[in-house]
């Protein structure tokens, strides 16, 4: 999957952080403003990510505009918008991610999964999809980003048995039926954590288990206008 790509002795400026373009292919001249949107939004969310970190990101940002049309990855072609609404998007859960093992339902490309895998190499993430191509292409990038804590899965969630301390999903439009399908995936003492765009309504969390502590959590995504929230749950233990 690897692709050619033009080698230069000199590194991008992107003030706080030197990207060296060696390896990039799609983001070209756009490297350095990148970079620089990337290293502002980590900062406003309060995480501490390194310079190869960083450089990972936009690594992934790149390969995933480069394979979009082979492997249908995404519906957004243009590498800033991708950037905000794929990879900063995606970052502002990290803080308010459980500790443990993590589950990724219906990941497509790997969002959340591989961004997770990126920033928190200590966790084990699995990402999972029932569409062979797409995980094809999360093998790859794995491989090619040395990603050890990551491991992509070509299934649909009901033939799935293992289990997590934290189980994400980015793609569900009913929270609802992800509680459904990921609740069995759950070690005792875990965790859901649905991301979702406007907060779900009094009928959306009523319809649930009374069983559930529910927690609405309203993200501030840098440059991203559109409402985003992330639902995390965990089962009320008795008494």
């Amino acid at each position: 999957m690897s692709a050619s790509a033009k080698t230069s002795s000199s590194s991008a400026n992107t003030g706080n952080i030197r990207i060296d373009p060696t390896g990039f292919v799609k983001l070209g001249a756009q490297l350095p403003t990148l970079a620089n949107i990337l290293a502002q939004a980590i900062a406003e969310l309060g995480l501490s990510l390194s310079e190869k970190q960083q450089r990972t990101l936009l690594l992934y940002l790149d390969q995933l505009l480069l394979w979009n049309k082979a492997y249908n990855l995404t519906a957004i072609t243009d590498p800033e918008e991708a950037l905000i609404k794929h990879v900063i998007d995606c970052l502002s859960i990290i803080m308010h991610l459980p500790a443990g093992s993590l589950l990724d339902i219906g990941t497509g490309a790997g969002l959340p999964a591989v961004i997770i895998a990126i920033c928190q190499p200590e966790r084990q993430c699995t990402a999972l999809d029932s569409n062979q191509k797409k995980i094809r292409f999360i093998k790859q990038i794995s491989s090619e980003l040395s990603l050890g804590n990551m491991q992509p899965i070509a299934s649909r969630i009901e033939a799935h048995e293992a289990s997590y301390d934290v189980v994400t999903s980015r793609a569900f439009a009913s929270l609802i039926d992800f509680v459904e399908v990921a609740q069995p995936r759950l070690v005792d003492g875990g965790y859901l954590c649905a991301m979702k765009g406007k907060a779900p309504s009094d009928e959306e969390l009523q319809a649930l288990d009374s069983d559930w502590h529910i927690k609405t959590i309203k993200l501030s995504v840098p440059r991203l206008h559109d409402s985003r929230h992330l639902i995390q749950m965990s089962v009320k233990t008795s008494k």
